[in-house]
């Protein structure tokens, strides 16, 4: 498990316009059902995560529709 692989899943999601939206949609109603599926994501893509990586990953970046995200889905990332 490393940074690396967050960075990469995170990549790897965004590429998806539908999932990024699936899941932005999720983390609105469930944010820790919407991590666990980020890592569950991980797991099948060879990407393995944890929660706190995918937490620092995303508290890392200077992307403003992403930190208007985790604004909004902040209760369970």
């Amino acid at each position: 498990m490393s940074a690396a692989n967050a960075a990469a899943l995170y990549a790897r999601i965004r590429e998806d316009s539908d999932l990024t939206q699936s899941l932005f949609r999720q983390a609105l109603q469930d944010p820790s059902g919407a991590l666990q599926r980020i890592v569950e994501l991980g797991a099948a893509w060879g990407l393995a995560v944890t929660g706190d990586e995918v937490r620092e990953h995303l508290d890392g970046l200077d992307d403003n529709a992403t930190k208007q995200w985790l604004l909004k889905a902040r209760g369970g990332l």
